[in-house]
């Protein structure tokens, strides 16, 4: 099967997926973490998913979309300690936290593994 869009990617629909229970979870969130945690966790979140997108639309440059594979997983990364805040916090349960965590460790696994084998992606010139 042929990929057209980054939405069709597995990764994409996962980390989409993802970051919308980090939306509904952090609906939640006290007041007085709307400018902080609330915001920063949200942010993160979509951003794994922008990046992928980016990353997607960058793949005649194999390192213009390795960039962007990077900046994806890092926000990952930063979507998981804001989980781990949420949780420590009380703001999030420690099971739906957890199975947050694992989701985007799972996304953080098939990013990394587009890193490390990028040939695939990549648009092939003539």
């Amino acid at each position: 099967m042929r990929i057209t869009s980054h939405e069709e990617l597995d990764v994409y629909q996962k980390a989409f997926d993802a970051a919308m229970v980090v939306f509904e979870l952090s609906k939640r969130f006290p007041k007085g973490e709307v400018y902080s945690l609330t915001d920063q966790a949200r942010r993160s979140s979509r951003s794994v998913c922008a990046n992928l997108a980016e990353a997607w639309r960058k793949r005649r440059y194999e390192a213009a979309f390795l960039s962007k594979l990077n900046d994806s997983e890092a926000e990952a990364a930063e979507t998981q300690n804001w989980i781990k805040f949420a949780v420590r916090c009380g703001y999030m349960k420690r099971e739906p936290g957890l199975l947050l965590y694992d989701s985007y460790s799972e996304v953080l696994a098939m990013i990394v593994h587009m890193i490390d084998n990028p040939k695939p992606w990549l648009i092939r010139r003539k």
